[in-house]
C-alpha cells in the first residue's frame, strides 16, 4: 500500500479540518490503546477546535479510549460547557487542558500517566536523561513541575502548569505523569509515542544498577539538527508515522473513522 493511500481514501478529511482532527483525535486515543498508554476512561486528549482558539475537542467521559470515534468527540469550552455533541468533559480535563491551550498557544495537548513514564517520574530524580538516540530528541525540551498538588480539580491549577511548561514540548508531572503538546495529533501522539520509548529505555537501564553513558552536547545537537533532506524532515516524518499508525488501526481497531 502506498503511504500516501490513505489520505487518498479519505478526501473529505482533508477538506473539512474539523472532521479531520475529529478523526486523528479519535484513532490517538485507540492507538493509545494499543500503545498501553492509556487509564480506560481516564486521562485525555484534546485539540482546539480548526477556526477556534477557545473551543476543544475531546472524547466525552465515560467512553473507553478503545471505542472512541470521530462522531463521539465533543466541543467544550473552559466554562466546561459541551457546545456540540452529546456528553460532559470531565472536571480536570476542562482544568487542566483549557488553560494550557489558551496560554501555551498548543492546539493539541496530550495527557497521560504512561507506565514508563510514570515509573521515572516516582523517582526523585526524574529527568530524562540523553543516554539513547530517542532520548536525545527531548534533551532541552522538558518542563519538570516538581511538586504534586494533588488532583486538578480548578482551572488555576492548569494555569500554573502553563507556566511551568512554557515553550517546551513535555512537562513530567511528578507523582502524576506526563503531558505533551504538539501543533498537529500527528505531531503529539509521536512525541507522546517516542517519550514513552526512552523513559523504559532509561529504567530499564537504570534497573542493571551499573552507570549510564550519557551522549554530549556535540552529539545531541547534532541528533537535534534538522535532516539535511527535506523528504526527512521531522513533519514529514509525523505525518508519515501517524498515517502509517491509522493504517495498522484500520487492520486491527477500525471504526475510529465513524
Amino acid at each position: 500500500m502506498s503511504v500516501h493511500s490513505l489520505k487518498a481514501a479519505r478526501p473529505s478529511d482533508a477538506a473539512d479540518p474539523v472532521r479531520e482532527a475529529k478523526v486523528h483525535l479519535a484513532a490517538a486515543h485507540r492507538l493509545a490503546v494499543r500503545d498501553e498508554l492509556d487509564e480506560g476512561i481516564d486521562n485525555h486528549f484534546t485539540v482546539t477546535v480548526p477556526g477556534f482558539e477557545d473551543r476543544y475537542l475531546i472524547l466525552p467521559f465515560g467512553l473507553h479510549w478503545s471505542e472512541a470515534r470521530a462522531s463521539d468527540m465533543i466541543i467544550f469550552n473552559e466554562r466546561g460547557d459541551t457546545l456540540d455533541g452529546e456528553g460532559v468533559v470531565e472536571l480536570s480535563a476542562r482544568c487542566i487542558h483549557a488553560p494550557i491551550h489558551r496560554i501555551t498557544g498548543a492546539r493539541v495537548v496530550l495527557h497521560t500517566h504512561q507506565t514508563w513514564a510514570l515509573a521515572l517520574n516516582l523517582l526523585r530524580n526524574n529527568r530524562l536523561l540523553p543516554v539513547s538516540q530517542t532520548a536525545a530528541f527531548f534533551q532541552g525540551h522538558i518542563a519538570y513541575d516538581d511538586t504534586y498538588a494533588g488532583t486538578a480539580d480548578f482551572v488555576e491549577e492548569g494555569e500554573r502548569l502553563a507556566r511551568v511548561i512554557g515553550d517546551k514540548q513535555v512537562l513530567f508531572m511528578k507523582n502524576h505523569g506526563v503531558l505533551v503538546v504538539g501543533a498537529t495529533v500527528a505531531q503529539a501522539y509521536r512525541r507522546l509515542y517516542k517519550l514513552e520509548r526512552a523513559c523504559r529505555t532509561q529504567v530499564l537501564a537504570m534497573s542493571t544498577g551499573r552507570e549510564l553513558e550519557v551522549l554530549s552536547d556535540a552529539i545531541v545537537a547534532q541528533v537535534q539538527a534538522p535532516p539535511p533532506d527535506d523528504r526527512h524532515s521531522r513533519a514529514e516524518r509525523e505525518r508519515l508515522y501517524f498515517e502509517a499508525m491509522m493504517r495498522v488501526l484500520d487492520r486491527e481497531l477500525p471504526g475510529y473513522a465513524e
